[in-house]
C-alpha cells in the first residue's frame, strides 16, 4: 500500500464517531425535557411573582383609599370638638356664641386651606357649567350668563370641582 492509499482510510477512521460519542435518542429527549422543565418552572415562579406584585400593589391601593382621609378626618375632630364645646357652655350671650362661632369657621378654613380645598363663589364671573349650576335666570344690567348671585357656594378640592356652585344668571337682554 502506499501512502496515498493509506492517508484516506486514517482519516476516516479518525473521523469516524464511536456510537457511545452520540447521544441516543432518548437522551436527547430526556435533556431537552429536562431543559423544558427548566423553562416551565422559571416561567411559573416569574408568573407567581408577578401575581405576588398585582395582589401586594390592590392592597397597597386599597389600604390608600382606606387611609386617606385620616388626616383629614383628624383635623375635622378639632372643629368638632369646638362646635360641641360652644353647645355645652350653659350661660351664652349672643356675642359669645357669635364669636365662638367665627372661631370655628376660622379653624375650618384653616382645614380647608391645608388640604387645598377651594370656595367656589363666583358672583360677576361667566358662568362655567363645569363650576356653577345655574338655578334661574333673573333680569340685570350685567352682560348675559353673567353670574348674579350665589345661592350656595361651591367647592374644590386641588382644582377638581366636589361641588358646583349653586347661581342666578342673568338673561340675555331684548
Amino acid at each position: 500500500m502506499t501512502q496515498a492509499e493509506n492517508t484516506p482510510q486514517t482519516e476516516t477512521t479518525d473521523a469516524q464517531v464511536t456510537p457511545d460519542m452520540i447521544p441516543s435518542m432518548e437522551e436527547q429527549l430526556q435533556a431537552a425535557e429536562r431543559k423544558a422543565q427548566e423553562h416551565y418552572d422559571a416561567w411559573m415562579y416569574a408568573k407567581a411573582e408577578g401575581e405576588n406584585i398585582r395582589r401586594r400593589a390592590a392592597e397597597d391601593v386599597s389600604k390608600a383609599q382606606k387611609f386617606a382621609v385620616e388626616r383629614f378626618s383628624n383635623e375635622m375632630l378639632a372643629v368638632m370638638d369646638s362646635l360641641q364645646a360652644a353647645l355645652a357652655v350653659e350661660n351664652t350671650s349672643v356675642e359669645n356664641f357669635k364669636s365662638g362661632m367665627e372661631l370655628t369657621l376660622k379653624q375650618l378654613t384653616s382645614v380647608f386651606e391645608k388640604f387645598h380645598i377651594t370656595e367656589i363663589n363666583p358672583v360677576g364671573e361667566k358662568l362655567d357649567p363645569h363650576k356653577h349650576q345655574a338655578i334661574s335666570m333673573v333680569d340685570s344690567d350685567q352682560p348675559a350668563n353673567t353670574v348674579v348671585s350665589v345661592m350656595q357656594k361651591g367647592y374644590a378640592l386641588n382644582e377638581r370641582v366636589l361641588r358646583p356652585a349653586l347661581v342666578l344668571v342673568a338673561k340675555s337682554k331684548g
